[in-house]
């Protein structure tokens, strides 16, 4: 018996990093998985982990930052599965992403990041709502980052980003909770990633700083997502969980 055992979970960007990694331990919880991602291979590669686990998952081609797409994703998994209990909105915008001051990024730069990472939160959540509505029930769990507690140079764009996530949450929070659905964010620190070293050199990072000397992996994170799309935290809602091996109060 697993503690999310016949819901349905949707990962978007659950094709490579924390995503994986949620939809994996979703799975292993005995959640039925949509990986939802742009990346179509890693995705389907993912479900045949998945499946080979004796689990049950799908793979969903899904841009964010589309209406339509979010849209055609809430329903094609309803279809598949007949209901949608939790949506993890943790696509972002990563391989790629630049690390400048504040004056050298670009306008396209600043606007692919708040569509994939603030217009894609509200997109998704806007598209599963309606299921979640009739169900009487839902987990919504937004991903941000210990950015977001910290002046991070070189990071502007990813750092309000991640900040607005949190401010959507807590709007959220209070216009969905007559709906009984919860809404939460999970701000993981560093934690390595193909995505975190697209943007940081992790072999040249010093984890001094944080108490509990190393920097993050994964794994570190799922047990959150677990918990915010479990029935465990039915009266939890609004809240922020940051995941960094206590950094920011060092």
């Amino acid at each position: 018996m697993g503690i999310l055992d016949n819901k349905v979970a949707i990962v978007t960007g659950g094709a490579n990093g924390l995503g994986k990694a949620y939809c994996l331990r979703m799975a292993q919880e005995g959640a039925r998985v949509v990986v939802a991602d742009i990346a179509d291979k890693e995705a389907q590669a993912v479900v045949a982990e998945i499946k080979a686990a004796g689990g049950t998952a799908i793979a969903l081609n899904a841009d964010v930052t589309s209406e339509a797409a979010t849209k055609k994703m809430a329903g094609e998994t309803v279809k598949a599965f007949g209901r949608i209990d939790a949506l993890v909105n943790n696509a972002g915008f990563y391989h790629g992403m630049s690390r400048k001051s504040f004056d050298e990024i670009s306008l396209a730069e600043w606007d692919k990041m708040m569509d994939v990472s603030v217009k894609g939160t509200w997109l998704c959540t806007r598209a599963v709502f309606p299921q979640m509505k009739t169900q009487g029930k839902g987990k919504i769990i937004n991903i941000a980052s210990e950015a977001c507690f910290a002046a991070t140079k070189g990071l502007i764009h990813y750092t309000a980003a991640k900040s607005a996530v949190i401010g959507v949450t807590r709007v959220l929070a209070g216009e969905l909770g007559q709906y009984n659905i919860c809404v939460n964010v999970v701000a993981p620190g560093v934690i390595d990633t193909p995505g975190t070293r697209s943007y940081i050199n992790m072999d040249k990072m010093d984890a001094s700083s944080v108490p509990m000397k190393r920097f993050g992996k994964p794994e570190d994170t799922v047990g959150a997502i677990v918990f915010f799309a479990s029935d465990d935290s039915d009266f939890i809602s609004g809240q922020t969980l940051l995941i960094d091996g206590a950094r920011r109060v060092n």
